[in-house]
């Protein structure tokens, strides 16, 4: 008599039903490793570029991670939400830390200028000067414009800045080291308006910027002169003139009547 063997069939879901799937939990995970991170870093403020980044993706990743949570999708609701927390913590100490580190270079250059103009930077009396007054800087340069007076332009030696038509006028501008310490390589550079407009240098066979040529070194109490021309319409009232004697100094200015 044979056997037979019976087998118990095995139980079946409902129709459609899916597999169980593991829980999503990575980017929460992600967002509270990067929100500590990015808030440590944002503490000693000079690591804002760090914390700024960091405590943007632990942000991102948490609110992402949150959703998952809700949607049954992630079992992590809590550590996705302490790193949301600590991602925009990051960010608000990142913000404050480019605010503090701005304020204080700000400071740090002020601080710098300060004791540049206490040592070598111009005194208050460079503004609206006249004929003959004195530009004083405190590394002991002074610089003077004398009054314009009438040029003729010779049109065979004129190489250029004259127009047909209008006036010229002479200046003879000074610069005197009257300081305690000898004025090395003085970079001086001029300009001119006539009215308003600009007024072009005259360049001939004895004035013009290759004519500009200026002592390498001034000795305490050492002057140096030189003559420059400019060119003006025929109406023109009056010649400002803005000299620079150093790339490092504030230009003085002065107002010449015509």
């Amino acid at each position: 008599m044979s056997q037979q063997m019976h087998y118990q069939p095995t139980p079946q879901g409902p129709a459609g039903a899916h597999a169980h799937q593991a829980p999503r939990n990575g980017l929460g995970i992600a967002a509270l490793i990067l929100g500590i991170i990015g808030a440590l870093s944002g503490i000693p403020m000079i690591l804002f570029w760090l914390a700024g980044p960091l405590g943007l993706l632990a942000l991102i990743f948490g609110l992402v991670g949150m959703s998952r949570a809700k949607k049954g999708q992630a079992t992590n609701k809590g550590v996705a939400i302490t790193g949301t927390i600590l991602g925009a913590l990051a960010i608000v100490l990142a913000v404050v830390g480019v605010i503090v580190t701005v304020l204080a270079v700000n400071k740090a250059v002020d601080e710098v200028h300060k004791e540049y103009e206490q040592q070598s930077g111009s005194s208050s009396n460079i503004k609206d000067l006249g004929a003959g007054k004195v530009a004083e800087y405190n590394n002991g340069l002074e610089v003077t414009v004398s009054k314009p007076t009438p040029y003729t332009v010779d049109k065979n030696t004129l190489i250029s800045g004259h127009t047909e038509g209008n006036k010229a006028w002479k200046v003879t501008v000074t610069l005197k080291n009257a300081g305690a310490k000898a004025a090395t390589n003085p970079l001086m550079t001029t300009e001119a308006e006539a009215d308003g407009k600009k007024a072009e240098e005259v360049d001939d066979d004895k004035h013009g910027i290759l004519h500009h040529d200026w002592e390498k070194q001034l000795d305490p109490n050492e002057s140096d002169s030189v003559e420059m021309v400019f060119d003006a319409p025929p109406t023109a009232k009056q010649l400002d003139i803005k000299i620079t004697p150093d790339l490092l100094l504030d230009p003085a200015n002065w107002k010449l009547s015509l």
